[in-house]
């Protein structure tokens, strides 16, 4: 028999599910409370008992999202068979997570400047996450002696993290915020994909 602790969560994973629906289809600004609510059948009130305001139902399913890809990452990445499909594999399930999710972004996209810290908590997560994955994999590869060791394995990759969030079209004029327009995603795609390829060059010669 369930616990009312266990009722409980039940009812907040389908209110965080309902949520990432409403702003998936129609971003953050565009979906309300109510709408929320109306989704689930239930009464505002007991919405705002779980959460008080849209903006922290929004960060609770952003956590939600980012742990979901932080464990696709983990599984694929143990399966990969050498570094550069490991690599190869963070490239290709970002660029697929934000491509599927973009429209639930939009709060992210439009904010970028004014984001409240519990947001940049999240992405700071996911960097030290994606880190220690692909810095695992590289000590992996020099105990194999398929590579040269490295002395510094979590600072170069956080680097190249970095380098790959940096990547930009060429064409048009630079904007100041640094989450992509839609239709730029697969160009960005390939030319991290390709900033891949130099990098496992350099670890492997």
């Amino acid at each position: 028999m369930s616990t009312g602790t266990d009722q409980q969560d039940v009812k907040k994973e389908k209110i965080l599910e309902a949520a990432y629906q409403q702003f998936l289809h129609y971003g953050y600004s565009k979906t309300t409370m109510n709408e929320i609510a109306g989704a689930l059948s239930m009464s505002k009130a007991l919405l705002y008992y779980y959460f008080p305001d849209k903006s922290e139902l929004y960060v609770a399913v952003t956590r939600k999202l980012a742990n979901e890809y932080l464990q696709l990452l983990e599984d694929k990445i143990s399966q990969a068979s050498d570094l550069k499909e490991a690599f190869i594999m963070q490239v290709d399930i970002h660029h697929n997570f934000i491509v599927s999710n973009y429209n639930f972004f939009d709060f992210i996209r439009l904010n970028e400047q004014s984001l409240p810290d519990a947001i940049w908590n999240i992405v700071d997560q996911i960097h030290q996450k994606e880190s220690s994955l692909l810095s695992e994999v590289i000590v992996n590869e020099a105990k194999k002696s398929k590579i040269k060791p490295a002395e510094n394995p979590q600072e170069i990759v956080s680097l190249l993290l970095d380098a790959l969030h940096g990547v930009r079209v060429t064409t048009g004029a630079h904007k100041k915020n640094s989450f992509p327009r839609k239709e730029h995603l697969d160009e960005i795609h390939k030319k991290r994909l390709l900033l891949i390829d130099l990098f496992i060059k350099g670890l492997v010669n």
